[in-house]
């Protein structure tokens, strides 16, 4: 208990990070068997070496995590940017425990951690271990306390540490306790663009939907008709649906006078409930291009100087974007998430 008290006496002395000043996590996966990732976004000007950050795993409720809950990151994460940072299991004879992850995660993919889960179970969270991103070199000892780093700083906190809330967290408060719709557990997270940085203090309550959206991170793949489509023996086909991966819409961007003109143009709602959205201030658009998840073109319709349209996305959950081509030919791309 003394241990916990003083991890959380930590967590309130670094609840004081700037806008836009730090990385944060701005995407979660925890897809089925070992997809799992995490996306890491740069909001400032300058690259950010990632060997000097670390992840942590805090398993079915634990209050403290050790060094064999962590695992030291690597890599660079350009300003702006994102970085994403995938489970290592890239073997394609592995099975069981040790299967592989699908090829369109490992294709989005930057780097590869925790291989060994004996070694470091860091990255292997299945929507109900709080997972944290921090500063600091940790420290050689496995059973070493990741609190005792060298540098020790929390960057982010995805979940709540020390509460178990069972298979997930969900949509009806308390969030904990099974109520509701759960939307950690084989879903996928992203960031609400309004979030300029990242979690650095204990929370009184875990609320995914406050900060993040939430879709499905596997569903059927479909054809232009909306129609599922089936493999030769009948079976729906399925695919990753984290074709939001590799990048990241965030206020804290730095927009030109020519982006922040194409800023003004709204896609709304964000997220769409069924589908339909509006598009506010298209008079100068004059073609509106849909990609679904697996970037294919799903639809397209023209414009005559009409200043708000309305389209249809599609009725599968996931990803979208949303490509509006001016008169000029530029490309202001938009991304929509259909719940």
């Amino acid at each position: 208990m003394k241990k916990a008290l003083l991890f959380f006496g930590l967590l309130a002395s670094t609840a004081y990070a700037q806008d836009c000043s730090k990385l944060f996590i701005s995407e979660y996966v925890e897809g089925w068997s070992n997809n799992k990732a995490l996306e890491i976004y740069n909001p400032t000007n300058q690259a950010i070496d990632l060997s000097e950050y670390f992840v942590a795993r805090y398993s079915n409720g634990s209050a403290s995590a050790t060094v064999a809950n962590a695992v030291q990151l690597s890599g660079m994460v350009q300003p702006h940017d994102v970085f994403v940072a995938s489970l290592d299991k890239q073997d394609p004879a592995g099975s069981g425990q040790e299967a592989p992850l699908w090829d369109s995660l490992i294709a989005r993919t930057d780097g590869f951690f925790s291989p060994v889960y004996n070694t470091s179970n860091a990255f292997y969270w299945n929507g109900n271990d709080a997972v944290m991103l921090a500063k600091g070199t940790l420290p050689a000892s496995a059973s070493a306390n990741v609190t005792t780093s060298v540098g020790f700083e929390i960057i982010d906190i995805f979940g709540k540490i020390g509460e178990d809330p069972g298979d997930a967290w969900t949509t009806t408060a308390p969030y904990n306790t099974g109520l509701g719709v759960g939307v950690t557990e084989d879903h996928s997270l992203i960031r609400k663009s309004t979030v300029l940085k990242g979690v650095t203090a204990q929370v009184t309550v875990f609320n995914a939907l406050a900060e993040y959206d939430s879709i499905p991170a596997v569903t059927y793949m479909m054809d232009g008709n909306g129609d599922t489509i089936v493999s030769g023996n009948g079976t729906p086909i399925l695919f990753g649906n984290w074709f939001s991966l590799g990048e990241h819409e965030c206020d804290c961007n730095s927009l030109s006078t020519d982006a922040k003109i194409q800023a003004e143009i709204l896609v709304y709602p964000n997220p769409s409930l069924d589908g339909m959205v509006y598009i506010k201030g298209a008079v100068d658009i004059r073609e509106v291009q849909v990609l679904n998840a697996l970037g294919q073109l799903v639809g397209r319709t023209t414009n005559t100087t009409n200043p708000n349209m309305a389209i249809k996305l599609g009725t599968d959950r996931g990803v979208y974007i949303v490509r509006l081509i001016d008169q000029t030919g530029a490309v202001t791309t938009k991304r929509v998430v259909v719940k």
